[in-house]
């Protein structure tokens, strides 16, 4: 599975870590993307070094879209015209899209929540219309939208997702692995 995963300053570096970390465990190749050159500071102060920069990633090898959170972060993913074009265009096309976190108001951002079950950070429901309203579980999969609500559900985002485009059995092999 080709993964891409993007880094915006501020965002959540446990999320994106844990996302990258548990996926490659997978065998999947995850692509760590900055929207701009050099290193990307998380919102902890972590610094983070991307495999590549946006504007070089080849779109149509990407199966899946996956956005970590972190407010700062998530602001950068609603605002780049770039991210926003390639999650509509996943959607469009039937590829796997994602979010952690605040994250899903960049989900929201590119017209991809109405009608669709998903969660987000508490209090981050405040942001979205009265219509588009998250649901109080940890993940969520809906069709090929995947949403956890923070950084506690990291592991559990990415088991998800490789039990939702994998199989069960690889999901608990590597559940199993991280004793978790």
């Amino acid at each position: 599975m080709q993964v891409l995963i993007p880094l915006a300053s501020g965002c959540e570096e446990m999320e994106a870590v844990i996302l990258i970390d548990v996926l490659r465990r997978a065998g999947w190749q995850v692509t760590m993307t900055a929207l701009e050159s050099g290193v990307v500071e998380a919102s902890r102060g972590v610094r983070l070094i991307a495999d590549q920069i946006w504007d070089e990633i080849e779109m149509d090898q990407q199966e899946a879209l996956i956005l970590p959170g972190g407010l700062a972060g998530t602001q950068q993913l609603c605002a780049h015209a770039g991210v926003q074009a390639a999650l509509r265009q996943f959607s469009r096309e039937g590829r796997w899209v994602g979010s952690i976190c605040a994250a899903a108001l960049a989900l929201h951002e590119a017209d991809l929540l109405k009608g669709k079950r998903f969660t987000c950070y508490p209090g981050v429901e405040l942001e979205l219309p009265e219509d588009i309203q998250p649901i109080d579980e940890r993940v969520v999969v809906d069709g090929k939208l995947i949403t956890s609500q923070g950084p506690g559900t990291a592991f559990e985002c990415a088991l998800a997702w490789i039990e939702a485009c994998e199989s069960l059995e690889k999901a608990a092999a590597i559940r199993s692995e991280l004793l978790v």
